[in-house]
């Protein structure tokens, strides 16, 4: 990545966390609910056995209700495991997110051992949280590359969760970036333009 993308993202990654971090916490809440509810009633949803979650930091949107709606509906739950020395994660399988634990980064993950092989063709969507995402499926997560160098080998769907005032027009991407196959927000769930990418 050059050295002028890498700041052009910064200083969006900077941008966009200040305005997510300046959502009240009951508007929040409401986004939370309707993002739940429009996540389980989606097509996608329903038809995938496999679902790809994420632990939710305090102001990102939350889908922890949506992983026990889930599990609850016999699909299986995944979340990723942090494997900082490679900067690469893993998906472990879990009943329900109240087995995860801190781990890396302060962030909730799944003590486990079974694995999700994303190089199998797999019935499966994958939840991606980003700071901020464009009409055209790239996004903007915290810089560590993590959900990217996982996409490359992921066979299944993708859809980034993300509030709406966090839709850009066009972001700043390089090659290694790939784009989601759609997005979900708490207006409801928006397809990507990825003919114009």
């Amino acid at each position: 990545m050059s050295v002028d993308l890498r700041s052009e993202k910064s200083l969006l990654r900077q941008k966009y966390l200040q305005i997510r971090r300046q959502i009240p916490k009951q508007t929040k809440a409401l986004y939370d609910e309707k993002l739940y509810r429009y996540i389980i009633s989606s097509a996608s949803y329903k038809y995938y056995d496999t679902i790809l979650l994420y632990a939710a930091l305090e102001d990102e949107p939350d889908l922890d209700g949506a992983a026990r709606h889930a599990a609850a509906n016999g699909k299986r739950i995944a979340y990723p495991r942090c494997i900082p020395e490679r900067h690469e994660m893993e998906f472990i399988f879990v009943g329900d997110p109240s087995e995860l634990l801190k781990g890396y980064y302060g962030i909730r993950e799944p003590a486990g051992h079974e694995r999700f092989d994303p190089s199998k063709q797999s019935c499966s969507l994958c939840l991606i949280p980003a700071l901020t995402v464009d009409r055209h499926g790239f996004r903007i997560g915290y810089g560590g590359g993590y959900y990217d160098r996982f996409l490359a080998k992921y066979s299944g769907t993708t859809a980034a969760v993300v509030y709406s005032e966090l839709i850009s027009e066009e972001l700043p991407h390089g090659k290694y970036d790939v784009a989601c196959d759609f997005i979900f927000t708490e207006r409801g769930v928006m397809t990507v333009d990825k003919d114009q990418a």
